[in-house]
């Protein structure tokens, strides 16, 4: 894992949460308890904070970073899919962002919600807790029922677990051992 200072600025990672090896955290970025960034993400807090809640995981290939005034808040036990862009933007407690989602500056997710798989979610857009939003650009589709709810807390918790297997199971391999 590369943690960067930036200035005065250098991550904060709490002892239970993990870092892949590939991944980037730079600059004023907060890692709470549980948390998690996969491998091949870049968390780049060179012009605000980028705060990522307990419990909450950031997967594979993702790219969360920030412009002077919108710091992202990623809240607790949220899952942000594979490949998604967040910029500048808040993300409510217990919320699942889809895959390859772009969120941008200012957006507001609520609490318990699920952003759809390659959603667009634009400046300054906000969306009550418990929805459902899909769409390029996204809307609101309709309220998540309380099975839907409890699904996204499934998935926070199930990645806590997988980085806690990824932190005591994973080690480099050279070419040709085993």
């Amino acid at each position: 894992m590369a943690l960067i200072r930036i200035g005065a600025h250098e991550p904060r990672v709490a002892p239970t949460a993990w870092v892949a090896r590939s991944a980037s955290v730079i600059g004023r970025v907060e890692l709470a308890a549980h948390s998690s960034v996969w491998y091949g993400c870049t968390l780049r807090a060179d012009n605000d904070l980028i705060r990522i809640g307990e419990g909450s995981n950031v997967q594979d290939g993702s790219v969360l970073h920030t412009d002077p005034g919108f710091v992202l808040d990623i809240g607790a036990g949220v899952t942000v899919g594979h490949q998604c862009m967040l910029h500048g933007c808040t993300i409510g407690d217990g919320s699942l962002v889809g895959i390859q989602s772009v969120i941008l500056n200012g957006a507001r997710i609520g609490r318990h919600c699920l952003v759809g798989a390659g959603s667009l979610v634009t400046k300054g857009k906000a969306f009550p807790d418990g929805s459902m939003i899909m769409g390029r650009p996204a809307r609101l589709v309709r309220a998540l029922s309380l099975e839907e709810i409890e699904g996204l807390a499934q998935s926070a918790a199930g990645y806590v677990r997988h980085a806690e297997r990824h932190r005591t199971q994973a080690a480099l391999v050279e070419p040709g051992a085993g």
